[in-house]
């Protein structure tokens, strides 16, 4: 059976962050997943997803100046001890919420920094948060991001990914399998699901072209999901989509799936 976690930052964004958790639960998910916990305590966080009976499932490490456009510290040269900082703040946030998951975005180096200095730095980073991840019992993901929502996104490709992962060498640094980038960046997604599960700890799925709900736009989701299932895959599936209307109504989809 497969297991969904509603995305917490683009789902019931009808109400107060902290009042999500319930509705998601009411909704029939079992596990959530957002960008970033770090405007609340991670204890605020722990207590609604113990009230709800709730996984979380993944989220992201501290990205740098989000507002101002950066999208990850990683591939990042000479911003390591940022990416160090925001390693241990992450890593404190999913002891306190039991997470394994985490995602370390790669950034926007820029085109004045060297495209093999940013992948040294990329590569550097992830072994050294790998290590720390594995002492604790979390894997390290990383995913490729379309370049049409996000130019100049340093991993925008899934063999890319996969090389990066196989540079690194560590069993806590793996891929997280984006659809929706998949779609936008090159289609082909059943064949991406064949090629790059064997690495993937974390799938998301949404809807190009508006990055909309699994039940309209241009993927068949019911034959993508058939091909998760019938690989066996049990790892959560990130929803992380813009409900056009209310998240209520976007959630048909979702009904054979509903715990």
């Amino acid at each position: 059976m497969l297991r969904f976690a509603a995305n917490l930052s683009m789902m019931f964004t009808e109400l107060p962050f902290l009042d999500r958790f319930a509705t998601a639960r009411e909704a029939g998910f079992k596990g959530v997943e957002f960008l970033f916990p770090y405007d609340f305590e991670a204890g605020e966080i722990a207590a609604r997803l113990d009230d709800n009976g709730l996984t979380q499932a993944l989220f992201n490490l501290p990205p740098g100046n989000w507002e101002a456009g950066e999208r990850g510290l990683a591939a990042m040269p000479g911003r390591e001890a940022e990416f160090d900082a925001a390693l241990d703040t992450a890593l404190a946030y999913a002891e306190a919420l039991d997470c394994t998951l985490l995602h370390a975005m790669a950034g926007i180096p820029g085109p004045d920094i060297d495209p093999d200095a940013a992948m040294d730095t990329y590569v550097s980073n992830l072994k050294k948060a790998g290590d720390a991840a594995a002492a604790r019992g979390v894997t390290i993901l990383i995913e490729p991001i379309n370049q049409r929502d996000n130019p100049g996104y340093f991993l925008s490709d899934l063999e890319a990914g996969r090389r990066v992962i196989e540079a690194v060498g560590s069993a806590h640094v793996r891929l997280q399998l984006d659809l929706y980038h998949r779609q936008v960046t090159r289609g082909d997604l059943i064949h991406a699901i064949r090629d790059y599960l064997d690495i993937s700890r974390h799938v998301q799925v949404a809807n190009p072209p508006e990055r909309a709900d699994p039940g309209t736009g241009e993927i068949n989701y019911p034959h993508v999901f058939a091909e998760l299932e019938r690989r066996g895959y049990a790892g959560w599936i990130g929803c992380e989509y813009r409900p056009p209307a209310g998240t209520a109504e976007s959630l048909n989809w979702f009904e054979p799936y509903r715990a």
